[in-house]
């Protein structure tokens, strides 16, 4: 009985001792759990989060734009997953990746007065809304972190565009900023691609400009001129692109496309990037002009030919022809080469690009091209090409000045700018994006309408990208867009997805925006 009386004291004078203002028993405090996270803690794995996005649903839309094949699953035939999370990574990225850290880092970076941190959030922002509006169409935009909110209302993708256009110039004005605490050397560390260097930063907002504003070409608002401006404020070399790095050790911190993580075994390359690479969708004499880039990107089959696959179709209906196509690595059939192999940006420790200046000069080409400046759109495409070609070259075997001068100096190539035609440059973009601009990719196709062409009549795919069986759903109609994710809005959001039209089957078939006059 003294035992538990003494020990009911003891509980008391604890009490009595706690009982001031910091409450230890409160239950939502957690010592070892920081409740209020630094920015330097929460920028790294940001970068982890957005290369993931994307690979993630690249495995069906790089299926859908035909730079993977090997009817490997639906988005080869525009289709879509019911009830799954399938396609969803980049919604998932957006508002869980980034979304609440990048919130959390604004308010602390803002209490601190250290703007570099405050802009590089504004800019993976834009990165983020930029991302999954053109993925997605209509997006949760304005209730999307408001507090005790169960349900959401979609938003308009000219809001999300505009949106866009606000936190990259606002990034830029911040990252311009000398007053305040933020310097590059707290930046640097956390900072994983551009290591706080403000300039390289600037420049990538101005490349999420120069994307936003060149989507519109079917607009009466498009202005060639200012996505030529952005153009030259933006990524002007390899040096700028803004890759994330991949250690490659594990498959936990291997690139989502290497050997390790086993993603892409049962994928092929595909004949239009096979075409591309042997000059048949870019001379009159199909074959007669190999790229440099050819061996560092694809692989031969064993006797030495050049093979592709026809996304949605079985490759002559047998696993025997299916399996005479290399897949990325560089394999026939579902062969993994093991870590560390691989090839090209399709290895373990391959950085996975987000953004390139090769990006950027076909952007201003195709802006340059539709104001009428031939010249500088002809200047920015074989300057795109340059770039293409080194870093492909660092990628794999290097590409020797004699071959890439022969290259340049071919039929596969425009010699003089009035020889020049929006398919040369939207074809070699197309190329040179290969691996990892899916996304702009998509845009770029759905924007000339696949292969029908755009308002004014340009059509760049025309004979390239050939449409297949399309999926029981479509209607005949190829895909222009993917669904929100299934596991939080078809799950919890049914009234606003129902407002959209999202909960029809044939939702992603509904042609965006930016794509229409």
């Amino acid at each position: 009985m003294k035992t538990m009386k003494k020990i009911y004291i003891v509980l008391i004078a604890v009490a009595i001792t706690f009982s001031g203002c910091k409450k230890y028993f409160d239950v939502n405090t957690d010592p070892a759990t920081p409740q209020n996270p630094e920015s330097r803690t929460l920028v790294s794995p940001l970068f982890a989060q957005m290369e993931r996005g994307v690979q993630f649903d690249s495995r069906y839309l790089g299926s859908l734009i035909q730079y993977f094949g090997g009817a490997v699953n639906v988005g080869e035939n525009h289709g879509w997953i019911p009830a799954s999370d399938a396609m969803g990574e980049i919604w998932r990225t957006n508002y869980y990746g980034l979304g609440a850290n990048l919130n959390l880092i604004l308010a602390d970076s803002e209490a601190k007065k250290e703007y570099n941190y405050v802009a590089l959030a504004q800019a993976l922002k834009a990165w983020g809304w930029q991302i999954t509006t053109d993925y997605h169409g209509e997006v949760i935009l304005k209730q999307a972190y408001e507090p005790n909110r169960f349900v959401f209302d979609y938003d308009p993708q000219p809001e999300v565009y505009a949106e866009v256009v606000r936190l990259a110039n606002e990034s830029i004005a911040n990252f311009s900023r000398t007053d305040g605490a933020g310097t590059v050397a707290k930046l640097a560390g956390p900072d994983l691609v551009y290591q706080g260097d403000a300039n390289k930063w600037i420049k990538f907002n101005y490349g999420l400009l120069a994307r936003n504003a060149n989507n519109l070409v079917n607009k009466s608002s498009y202005d060639p001129a200012k996505v030529i401006e952005y153009c030259d404020k933006s990524l002007a070399s390899n040096s700028d692109n803004f890759i994330v790095p991949n250690n490659g050790a594990t498959s936990a911190d291997g690139n989502f496309f290497g050997p390790l993580r086993q993603n892409l075994q049962n994928y092929r390359q595909t004949r239009i990037i096979v075409g591309l690479l042997d000059g048949t969708y870019l001379t009159a004499t199909p074959g007669s002009v190999i790229d440099p880039r050819r061996d560092n990107m694809i692989t031969a089959s064993a006797d030495g030919i050049f093979r592709g696959t026809n996304p949605g179709l079985a490759d002559g209906g047998t696993v025997a022809a299916k399996n005479q196509i290399p897949n990325p690595w560089g394999t026939l059939g579902s062969v993994n080469p093991g870590p560390g192999l691989g090839k090209y940006i399709f290895k373990d420790k391959a950085g996975f690009p987000i953004m390139t200046s090769t990006e950027i000069q076909f952007i201003k080409a195709e802006a340059a091209f539709r104001a009428g400046n031939l010249p500088l759109a002809h200047t920015a495409y074989l300057k795109g090409i340059s770039e293409s070609i080194d870093y492909v070259s660092s990628q794999g075997t290097a590409i020797t000045n004699a071959a890439k001068t022969a290259y340049l100096t071919s039929a596969a190539v425009r010699q003089e700018s009035g020889a020049l035609t929006l398919k040369d440059i939207m074809l070699q973009k197309y190329l040179a994006l290969y691996g990892y601009g899916f996304v702009e990719t998509w845009s770029d196709l759905r924007k000339y309408n696949y292969n029908v062409g755009d308002v004014k009549g340009n059509n760049p795919y025309l004979n390239v990208y050939v449409f297949p069986t399309f999926f029981a759903d479509n209607g005949g109609r190829p895909a222009q867009r993917y669904r929100p994710r299934y596991n939080s809005e078809y799950l919890w959001n049914v009234a606003a997805i129902q407002k959209i039209g999202a909960d029809q089957v044939d939702y992603h078939t509904k042609k965006m925006w930016f794509t229409e006059p």
